[in-house]
């Protein structure tokens, strides 16, 4: 569905390249989570697939769910940005307005997206009304309406207490694989990309590349507890933090490489 070939960007006004030689292939329905030290171009892969910006070497390669080029995607962000002059439900039909939905379709998915994150009574709040989570999952809902081929998730919950976020995340599971939707998620956090995805890319410092592609052997129906519970959840994430060590060390002069693993992700 999606296959990155030999891609790097490089930023205009600048000459050292945010990522370079990055070789991926995505499949339908696949959720793929990318982790590496901070500001190693994770975010650019996702902008690079939103069409906000464009690969500098290389090529980008797409199949839509109707066999175009052209990918119907959405973008979650972890800060939700809703409008805060709207209500929940005119922010999740503010994408369908902006695609040209007519007036009842578009009323219709905003509402079924609500329903699919819980917030089917809280349609008529506002932003300020609503929790943390309850905010992203408005966003989310915003996104989900678009009936995405590719969902893209730029640490969406990174900014929510423990408990919050390990009920969103398991919410956020069962929907991507309710409606075969392919995600692609940016997250710091090697618990979650372990209870979420079907692979993990590591990424190393910059200039980017990709380390090393875990495929995590959990299961497509999974839970957090059960996932926690599985004889190969330790050693899995032990490999990782060991992958990712002299990559924060290289990213930030404070980290030492060979330090021995005593800090919890």
């Amino acid at each position: 569905m999606i296959a990155f070939r030999d891609v790097g960007k490089t930023y205009p006004k600048t000459t050292a390249p945010v990522m370079t030689g990055v070789d991926l292939e995505i499949q339908r329905g696949e959720l793929v989570a990318l982790i590496g030290p901070s500001g190693c171009g994770k975010s650019t892969l996702l902008n690079l697939l939103a069409g906000l910006t464009d690969a500098t070497t290389g090529t980008i390669d797409v199949a839509g769910s109707a066999g175009t080029d052209e990918l119907r995607s959405a973008y979650v962000f972890q800060n939700p940005r809703l409008l805060p002059w709207r209500s929940v439900l005119r922010n999740v039909e503010f994408g369908l307005e902006q695609a040209g939905v007519p007036g009842a379709e578009r009323r219709r998915r905003a509402n079924e997206a609500l329903e699919l994150v819980h917030l089917h009574e809280h349609g008529d709040k506002y932003p300020h009304q609503l929790s943390g989570g309850m905010q992203q999952r408005a966003a989310l809902a915003r996104g989900l309406a678009l009936e995405p081929d590719l969902l893209l998730l730029d640490e969406p919950f990174g900014a929510l207490d423990a408990l919050t976020r390990g009920y969103l995340q398991e919410e956020l599971l069962s929907i991507v694989r309710r409606f075969g939707t392919t995600t692609l998620l940016v997250t710091h956090d090697i618990d979650e990309a372990l209870l979420l995805a079907d692979r993990i890319v590591v990424m190393s410092s910059r200039p980017a590349r990709i380390k090393r592609v875990v495929t995590v052997p959990f299961g497509r129906e999974r839970a957090l507890d059960s996932v926690l519970a599985h004889p190969q959840f330790v050693p899995l994430r032990h490999e990782i933090r060991e992958l990712l060590r002299p990559e924060v060390a290289a990213s930030d002069p404070t980290v030492e490489a060979g330090a021995p693993e005593v800090l919890s992700s």
